[in-house]
């Protein structure tokens, strides 16, 4: 007979490759709602193209050199294929910190800025994200 909750086990049912902090979401809303659509790109060059950067839907032109990565609060987040190389094994967490943001990111006047933290992927959530098919 059982005696409690089962083991913890990570949850594939659907692995994302980015996801967002509360702090993080309550500064998209409260961009959003001063510029309309947004999206983010991390270009992964040094200083502010290391950070994630927030600009209103289509400001930011992408390309084949772009991986649509998900989304995070409804709001599409892109990386440069050669960042991402380095950064395929680990599911992305955007938060939102005190600081500068970026000189062209739109919530550098806020005081905050977006933060990309990361951790690495449990085996069972590797396993489940290739067999996704996910870049």
């Amino acid at each position: 007979m059982s005696s409690g909750t089962p083991p913890h086990e990570p949850s594939t049912a659907r692995v994302g490759r980015v996801s967002v902090t509360p702090a993080a979401q309550a500064l998209i809303e409260r961009l959003r709602a001063q510029h309309g659509p947004l999206m983010f790109h991390q270009s992964g060059g040094c200083c502010d193209g290391s950070a994630p950067m927030c600009f209103a839907l289509g400001e930011f032109i992408t390309g084949d050199a772009d991986i649509c990565l998900g989304e995070i609060a409804g709001t599409p987040f892109y990386m440069s294929r050669s960042q991402f190389e380095y950064w395929e094994h680990t599911h992305l967490i955007i938060d939102a910190v005190p600081g500068n943001g970026g000189m062209f990111s739109l919530e550098r006047p806020t005081g905050l800025r977006f933060l990309t933290r990361s951790r690495l992927y449990e085996d069972a959530e590797w396993q489940a994200l290739e067999a996704q098919g996910r870049p």
